[in-house]
C-alpha cells in the first residue's frame, strides 16, 4: 500500500507562515501526497508551487467553527476555487444541528456543493467529538442528501479527533456513497492503517512524513 497517496498534507495553524508552506508543498511533492490541506489566504502560494506536480490542493471552509452562513461559506468556497483550490474541506454548522434544525444544516452544505459543482470537491467536517452518535448519523445523511463526496471526522481544533469507532460508524451510514476522511490526531503509521482498514479513504495529517517514514521501516 503507497500510504502517502491517502494523506492529506495538512498545516492550519494561525500562525504559519509563507516559509511554512512552501516547505509543505515541497514535502507533498518529495513524498507524493495525494494533496496538500491549507488555510484559504495560502491557496494561490500553493497553486503556483505545486503547478507542475500532481498534488491537489484542498482548503478549508467555514473553518474551524461552521458558525458562519451557509452564504459566507459559498463565498468562501467560490473563491478558494478560482484561488485554484481542488477539494473544499468545509464545517458544518454544528449549532445547527444540535438546534434540530437540519434543513439549515443541509441547505449549509448545499450552498457550497453548489459552488463547487464541476469544480472541486465537498468534504463536510461534522467534528464528531461535538457530536451525539445518533447526531453523527444525522450529519453523515445530511452530507449524502446534499451531494458533497466526502464526510469528515474532524477540524483538529476542538479536541479528540479522529476515532476507529466513529470511521465504522460513518462506513454503515454511507457506505459506498460517499468517501471518508479521518483526520485529527493522526500522526503514526499504525493508526492511519487503522483508519484506513475501517473504511477511510483519506487521512488528514500534519505528521505526513513520519507516517510515511514508519511505513518504510
Amino acid at each position: 500500500m503507497d500510504i502517502a497517496r491517502f494523506i492529506d498534507h495538512t498545516l492550519l495553524k494561525p500562525d504559519a507562515t509563507e516559509e511554512m508552506i512552501e516547505n509543505l508543498c515541497n514535502e507533498a511533492k518529495k513524498y507524493n501526497f495525494y494533496a496538500v490541506c491549507i488555510n484559504p489566504y495560502y491557496v494561490k502560494l500553493a497553486k503556483n508551487i505545486l503547478r507542475n506536480s500532481n498534488v491537489k490542493i484542498a482548503t478549508v471552509i467555514g473553518f474551524p467553527l461552521g458558525a458562519n452562513t451557509g452564504k459566507i461559506k459559498a463565498l468562501e468556497a467560490e473563491e478558494s476555487i478560482k484561488d485554484g483550490a481542488d477539494e473544499l474541506d468545509m464545517v458544518i454548522n454544528i449549532a445547527a444541528l444540535k438546534n434540530k434544525d437540519y434543513d439549515k444544516v443541509k441547505e449549509d452544505i448545499e450552498e457550497v456543493v453548489k459552488k463547487a459543482k464541476g469544480n472541486a470537491l465537498v468534504k463536510v467536517i461534522i467534528e464528531t467529538c461535538l457530536l451525539t452518535e445518533d447526531e453523527k448519523v444525522r450529519a453523515c445523511n445530511l452530507s449524502l442528501e446534499a451531494g458533497a463526496n466526502f464526510v469528515k471526522t474532524s477540524t483538529g481544533f476542538n479536541g479528540k479527533g479522529a476515532t476507529v469507532e466513529d470511521i465504522r460508524l460513518i462506513k454503515s451510514v454511507v457506505g459506498d456513497k460517499m468517501k471518508i476522511k479521518a483526520s485529527g490526531g493522526i500522526r503514526d503509521y499504525e493508526t492511519a492503517i487503522k483508519m484506513i482498514e475501517a473504511g477511510a479513504n483519506r487521512i488528514g495529517a500534519s505528521s505526513s512524513v513520519k507516517i510515511v517514514q514508519d511505513s518504510i521501516k
